[in-house]
Parts: structure tokens; C-alpha cells; sequence
């Protein structure tokens, strides 16, 4: 049984994605952690790490996300994602409200039922 899960938001580039997902299979009592997380997708490995969420600010159109790995910034179109010590720089593409391609969506099961 795949886990429930609804992908909140889709960021994506050719060789990663960031998803925030809401997980709708744990109990009422789970840590909201746990429920709602950012992953790192690396789609040529298909490895996934788990951003450590830390803060949040919204004004108007544009979205930041402030991670212990990094610092996420976007708006309806476009995202921007910089790695800590600004080690590495990602331009992605806001595709929230499209459906996860099966193949994503099979890395975040596997991903998840571990």
C-alpha cells in the first residue's frame, strides 16, 4: 500500500525537484514534522533528503522558506533554491497544482515507506 500523501508544493528543475507533501496516513497525534515535510529529490540518483524546516515569510507574491540545509525562495512561476554556504544555486520551475509524474511519485513511496 503506497502512503497517502498530497503533494502541497512542486518545484522542479531537469535534475532535482523540492516538494513540500502532506502525509494523510499517520495519526491525528503525529508530530506535525512528520506530516508535513520538504524533501530534496536528486533525480539522476533518486535520492531524497529531508530539508530541516526552520522558518517561513510570505509578502505578497513571493514565498521564502528558510531550511538547516538552505534557503527556498518563489512565486507562481518560478523558484529559486541556495544551498548552505551558498555551495550550490538551483533555478527551478513552480509546477504546484500539476500531478507528481509516477515516476517521482514512486521514489517518494519508497522514500516515505522507510
Amino acid at each position: 500500500m503506497k502512503p497517502a500523501l498530497k503533494c502541497l508544493y512542486y518545484l522542479e528543475n531537469s535534475e532535482h525537484c523540492i516538494l513540500e507533501i502532506k502525509r494523510t496516513d499517520l495519526a491525528d497525534n503525529a508530530d506535525l514534522s512528520e506530516i508535513f515535510r520538504w524533501l530534496f529529490l536528486d533525480k539522476k540518483t533518486q535520492e531524497i533528503q529531508s530539508l530541516t524546516f526552520r522558518s517561513m515569510d510570505s509578502s505578497g507574491e513571493v514565498q521564502e522558506r528558510f531550511f538547516e540545509q538552505g534557503y527556498l525562495k518563489f512565486n507562481d512561476h518560478t523558484a529559486t533554491y541556495i544551498e548552505k554556504f551558498n555551495s550550490a544555486q538551483h533555478q527551478l520551475e513552480n509546477h504546484t497544482g500539476t500531478p507528481l509524474p509516477p515516476e517521482i511519485l514512486d521514489i517518494l513511496t519508497a522514500y516515505l515507506r522507510n
